[in-house]
């Protein structure tokens, strides 16, 4: 049984999430705040999704993912109020894979928790295996690490799947909407996140623009640094 961590400081809400969950076969725990779930993520490495709301005491949502996120592979789903839509582009930059806006429908919640672990199943039986290596850029598959020139570079596994889909494309223009549907593979969620995942990768493994070409109006295209200096 899969196992959804809910962290909302609203009682109420997180009992609603997670009577809609657990009928529909999962397992929850529910966390009052980010510092409760923190604590309790040490000692549960196997939680498969995390709905998070972003407003809450002792340590918010947006702090929580930026503790979390280099260590805790599985999806973070972010809930918050529809006003608050800088907090959704922070969370999403900090790691967060999607978010669902205060008030929600019960059903709607349910089907974007189903798509992203439906994606993880996917995920898992793909990623495992060799290396995959593309100029000075190295992926390990089976542990998820990446290396450029080889040192170790920190990647989220949102990142790391994303790196992995471009080296498998080299040279390649892919679209958002194309990149999109490979790395994320969702039902719902704002494509607008390829961009600020894009964003942070280029910041990690390219600083110097030597890789991901952005091909204006249509997509990206990952290059070999001779290439990206034309």
């Amino acid at each position: 049984m899969q196992k959804i961590l809910i962290v909302d400081d609203d009682s109420a809400i997180a009992e609603l999430m997670s009577d809609a969950l657990e009928d529909e076969g999962y397992a929850t725990h529910i966390c009052g705040d980010g510092k409760e779930a923190l604590d309790f993520l040490v000692h549960a490495p196997d939680v498969a999704l995390i709905l998070l709301d972003v407003m809450m005491p002792r340590m918010d949502g947006l702090e929580l993912c930026r503790h979390i996120r280099d260590t805790v592979s599985c999806p973070i789903l972010f809930v918050t109020a529809k006003n608050r839509t800088l907090d959704t582009l922070l969370g999403l930059e900090m790691g967060g894979d999607d978010y669902i806006f205060k008030p929600f429908v019960v059903e709607e919640l349910v089907a974007r928790v189903r798509a992203h672990l439906r994606r993880e199943r996917r995920s898992a039986a793909t990623d495992a295996g060799d290396r995959v290596r593309f100029e000075g850029i190295e992926l390990h598959k089976d542990s998820l690490e990446a290396y450029r020139d080889g040192k170790l570079v920190a990647l989220s596994p949102r990142e790391f799947r994303l790196l992995y889909y471009f080296i498998k494309n080299a040279g390649k223009v892919l679209t958002r909407e194309q990149i999109f549907n490979a790395v994320w593979g969702v039902d719902y969620g704002d494509i607008g996140t390829v961009a600020v995942n894009i964003k942070n990768l280029r910041a990690k493994i390219d600083p110097r623009g030597e890789y991901i070409k952005t091909v204006w109006g249509v997509g990206y295209k990952l290059v070999r640094p001779e290439e990206a200096a034309r």
